[in-house]
C-alpha cells in the first residue's frame, strides 16, 4: 500500500466536504477544512480507530465494503472510486509494464483518418503515434520529447498552443493522477512527477491538490500558428487488447470555420507530402 498516495488522496477529499453537506453540525471553530477523521468513521460506520489507519496506510486487506462506504461518503465519482481501491489495494498491480508499441493496424488506421486529426496516447501521457493531420494541428514533431504532460507544463509553446490552459493542465494532471494510482510502483513515473514538480510550480500545486479525472471527452481550444483558433471537440477511444493505449481524436462541424480551417492543413499536409514523393 502506498501511505503517502494513499493518505493525500483521503485527506484532501475529506478536505472538500463540510459538515453542513453530510448533516452534520458546525459548531465551534474547526482547525481543519472540511470533515475530522473521526466524522468520516463515524459515517462510514467504522471506528475511528480503524480509519485513522487506513488513512495512515497501516490497514491491511480493508474489504469493498468499507472502501464503498469510504467513498460514499466522501462522495467519490467513479474514476475518483476506482482510485481509491487502487492506492488502497497496490499489490496486485504490475510495477512497470513493457514498452508500449503500435500495432500495424492501429498505425494503418491513423493514416486512413486523412480529415481528421488524431494520436495515440499511452501510458505516463506519452504521445505514441500521431497522423499527418494530428502533427499539424499539435506540432508533435517539433516537441522535444513526446509527453503531452512535459509538453504542457515544460514549453513555453504550450501556453501559446492552449488558449484555456488551466483548463489542459488540470485535466493533465488529474489524469496522471489516475495513472499513478493503477501503476503505483512505475519508476518511470516516479521520476517524471518528481521531474514536472520540480520544474513545473504550476504542475506541483496541481499535483498535491489530488484531483482525479479521465480524458474521455470535451472540447479543445487551440490557437493555431498558421491556421488561427481553432474550436474542437475530442474523443478519447479505448483500444481493444491495449487498454494503456487511447485514440483520441479531433473534429469540428462541418462548414463551421474551424472545419474549413482544418481541411486548409489538411490540404497543406497533401501538398507537402507531394513535393517529399517528387
Amino acid at each position: 500500500m502506498d501511505r503517502d498516495a494513499l493518505g493525500d488522496f483521503l485527506r484532501s477529499r475529506r478536505a472538500v466536504i463540510s459538515p453542513g453537506e453530510v448533516g452534520l453540525p458546525t459548531l465551534g471553530r474547526r482547525r481543519v477544512p472540511g470533515l475530522r477523521r473521526e466524522e468520516v468513521a463515524q459515517l462510514a460506520g467504522v471506528s475511528p480507530d480503524y480509519y485513522i489507519r487506513l488513512e495512515q496506510g497501516r490497514s491491511r486487506n480493508v474489504s469493498d465494503a468499507v472502501l464503498d462506504a469510504v467513498a460514499r461518503v466522501l462522495r467519490l465519482g467513479t474514476t475518483e472510486r476506482e482510485h481509491l481501491f487502487n492506492l488502497a489495494r497496490p499489490a496486485s498491480k504490475a510495477a512497470a509494464p513493457p514498452r508500449q508499441r503500435i500495432r500495424p493496424g492501429v498505425r494503418l488506421l491513423l493514416d486512413g483518418m486523412e480529415r481528421i486529426p488524431a494520436f495515440v496516447l499511452g501510458r505516463r501521457m506519452d504521445v505514441l503515434a500521431w497522423n499527418a493531420l494530428g502533427d499539424a494541428v499539435n506540432g508533435f514533431s517539433s516537441w522535444p520529447v513526446p509527453n503531452a504532460a512535459r509538453h504542457a507544463f515544460l514549453t513555453a509553446a504550450a501556453r501559446d498552443l492552449y488558449i484555456e490552459w488551466d483548463a489542459v493542465a488540470a485535466e493533465t494532471v488529474a489524469h496522471l493522477h489516475l495513472d499513478a494510482g493503477r501503476y503505483p510502483g512505475d519508476p518511470l513515473l516516479t521520476a517524471m512527477v518528481g521531474e514536472l514538480c520540480a520544474g513545473s510550480p504550476a504542475f506541483a500545486r496541481r499535483w498535491a491538490a489530488q484531483q482525479v479525472k479521465e480524458k474521455t471527452h470535451g472540447r479543445k481550444l487551440l490557437r493555431h500558428p498558421q491556421a488561427g483558433e481553432l474550436r474542437l471537440t475530442y474523443e478519447t477511444l479505448a483500444l481493444p487488447g491495449d487498454p494503456d493505449q487511447m485514440l483520441v481524436t479531433y473534429a469540428a462541424p462541418v462548414g463551421s470555420p474551424t472545419h474549413e480551417r482544418l481541411l486548409i492543413l489538411a490540404g497543406t499536409q497533401d501538398e507537402l507530402g507531394r513535393g517529399k514523393a517528387a
